[in-house]
């Protein structure tokens, strides 16, 4: 499998300072600063690309075992809620929130529900911040034609 890589620099002292993000294959992902990331500034910040990464990775995984499951999805929209917050004197992730929906025909919610929390547990995201709480929401929602 290949190795990943995203790239960011930064230039500047942190509350002056101001860096770009840019993916891998050198897709700019936009601009990043102490406003931004601690505020509500103009541009990204690395928490976001967390929670881009999180939900894309869990929606995979789900559409993976769903189907697996014979229950291929129509419609797979998740979101991830990064929670960055001040503990003493340090920044920390304390949570991270993944909101997800789902058309899927002819499923139970039961099963769903737990197909979606195997893919919570299984996505190699959620592996790979597993000292991080993550909670999740999911939600049956009807699909095309139905």
């Amino acid at each position: 499998m290949p190795v990943r890589k995203a790239e960011a620099e930064w230039r500047g002292d942190l509350k002056r300072g101001e860096g770009k993000l840019w993916l891998g294959r050198g897709v700019p992902l936009g601009d990043y600063s102490a406003a931004s990331r601690f505020e509500a500034g103009k541009g990204g910040n690395p928490e976001e690309l967390i929670g881009a990464a999180h939900a894309g990775c869990f929606s995979m995984a789900l559409a993976g075992i769903l189907a697996e499951a014979g229950h291929t999805p129509q419609r797979i929209h998740t979101t991830a809620a990064v929670h960055l917050e001040k503990e003493g004197d340090r920044f920390s992730i304390t949570r991270i929130d993944l909101h997800t929906e789902v058309a899927v025909p002819g499923m139970s919610d039961q099963e769903f529900q737990e197909k979606a929390l195997q893919a919570k547990v299984d996505c190699p995201v959620s592996r790979a911040l597993a000292a991080t709480a993550i909670t999740l929401e999911a939600k049956l929602v009807p699909g095309e034609g139905g």
